[in-house]
């Protein structure tokens, strides 16, 4: 069994890093907010008071961080990773970020003398909880293989996706996928329910024909018909809004970059920046269903309980 530092111990990282605990790995995992360690600790990973500590003697480091800078920030500095890690250290990163942003962590790892794979995950809370996460590797062939070893305790699919990058590209496109599908479970959920069809019913049409679709499986956002979303939960985040917003703008980044007219992505951002303007940043992506109705209110969702 092998010694894993983990730095990002938040709504995926604590129980991505607890199965590695529970496959028989020491697991020494760092965080900022004391109540995110708290949270991984129960899980049985040793909390400690820096990266630096959790680097020590390790085989891997993970990081699973919010947004781009916020991995720029910890791999760099001196704090940071690569000021603390061994060069036999594997470096992977789960986060979600811009290629380029993924680019830099490659190049100026090897630089360094480091060994760097993009990692990002698909799955969300209830992947990570139940250890069936979709990996996405990019980089050196042997290294992707390395890199499975370590992720398969966290993974429903290992997806060795291709050179340095690939595996963040390949999530971008996999996000904005994602979201413009979530766009029609949305309507259409609504669509059923004005029609007076009784929606677990329903949920088990579309989820037998040709509207079947991950939200549709996962995130269906009415109360009492999949216990895995956020409807019965007041729409508090499973994938907040504010993840949304930032994972679909990086896909028109690079949707833009390549010269591609992404008009479906463009209405799926447009919809999550308007909720995050109106403060509703932290509830759960398919909040975006109250968008549908005619007076903005939804089945399962209590403004007030949000002290609104």
């Amino acid at each position: 069994m092998s010694t894993i530092a983990w730095i990002g111990l938040g709504h995926m990282g604590a129980p991505m890093s607890g199965n590695l605990v529970a496959a028989g790995h020491t697991v020494r995992g760092y965080d900022i907010s004391p109540a995110c360690v708290e949270a991984a600790a129960a899980r049985g990973v040793t909390a400690v008071a820096s990266a630096a500590e959790a680097l020590e003697g390790a085989d891997a480091c993970f990081t699973s961080l919010p947004m781009p800078a916020h991995v720029r920030s910890v791999y760099d500095g001196p704090d940071g990773i690569w000021a603390h890690a061994s060069t036999d250290t594997l470096l992977l990163d789960t986060s979600t970020v811009d290629v380029e942003t993924s680019r830099w962590c490659h190049d100026e790892s090897t630089a360094r003398g480091f060994t760097f794979v993009d990692s990002p995950v698909s799955g969300g809370t209830a992947g990570a909880e139940a250890h069936s996460l979709a990996f996405m590797l990019g980089g050196a062939p042997a290294d992707l293989e390395r890199a499975k070893a370590f992720v398969e305790p966290m993974a429903g699919a290992v997806i060795l996706c291709g050179e340095a990058t690939a595996g963040i590209a390949s999530k971008l496109v996999n996000n904005m996928m994602l979201f413009v599908s979530a766009l029609g479970v949305a309507e259409g959920s609504q669509l059923a329910e004005q029609l007076g069809l009784d929606p677990k019913v329903f949920w088990s049409v579309a989820n037998a024909a040709s509207g079947q679709s991950w939200p549709q499986r996962t995130w269906y956002p009415v109360p009492g018909v999949v216990t895995t979303g956020s409807a019965d939960k007041n729409f508090d985040a499973t994938f907040s809004l504010d993840l949304a917003r930032k994972d679909c703008s990086l896909a028109l980044q690079a949707g833009a970059a390549a010269g591609l007219h992404l008009p479906a992505a463009e209405l799926a951002l447009s919809q999550f920046e308007q909720l995050v303007g109106e403060g509703l940043g932290a509830k759960d992506t398919m909040l975006i269903t109250k968008l549908v109705t005619a007076d903005g209110s939804l089945r399962g969702y209590d403004p007030s309980l949000d002290g609104r």
